[in-house]
């Protein structure tokens, strides 16, 4: 991987797999309860100016980071609700970067975007644990990416999406890289 994409992608890119485990699914679902500690952990600082440190030059600040695992979070979760109580139904994409530009992405303090983040992640991490494991295999189909894409999969990229995002803040908290 080079230096610039160890930037982007802390954790590394992430890779669907072929099957997943029992065993996988409960380490997801366990990665989706300590996100909200995780996040909270790492923006733990009392300088407030460091919500608008960036982990690149260009990219967004943590404040936007945050935002953004909100938003997408809330839209995931919303996935799961639907391919739970629909037949393969159809989702409707978001621009994720435009959303990171709005006023409350922007410039709006961490707490509300925190606090929907637990709160999503403690009604998602009841949802997951109620669910049989056939339950993992229902579908949703994504417009963009002209597929269906199986529950099992989105819990996956969404156990990823929360440690890549913690990673890019860490980058962006380190003195060495003070972009803002």
């Amino acid at each position: 991987m080079k230096s610039n994409e160890k930037i982007i992608y802390p954790i590394g890119i992430f890779k669907a797999k072929e099957k997943y485990s029992i065993q996988d699914v409960q380490s997801y679902i366990e990665e989706i309860v300590i996100l909200p500690v995780l996040l909270r952990e790492v923006v733990s600082f009392d300088d407030p100016s460091l919500a608008y440190q960036s982990y690149k030059e260009g990219g967004w600040n943590v404040n936007q980071i945050v935002s953004h695992v909100a938003d997408s979070h809330m839209n995931a979760f919303v996935r799961f609700k639907l391919a739970l109580t629909e037949d393969n139904p159809q989702i409707k994409p978001y621009n994720q970067d435009r959303w990171a530009e709005t006023a409350d992405a922007l410039h709006y303090e961490l707490m509300p975007s925190l606090s929907i983040i637990d709160g999503v992640h403690k009604r998602w991490a009841c949802l997951l644990k109620s669910m049989k494991s056939e339950q993992f295999a229902r579908t949703f189909y994504h417009p963009e990416q002209k597929r269906a894409i199986r529950l099992d999969e989105l819990l996956h990229l969404y156990s990823w999406h929360g440690r890549h995002h913690v990673g890019q803040i860490r980058i962006a908290l380190n003195s060495r890289n003070p972009f803002s």
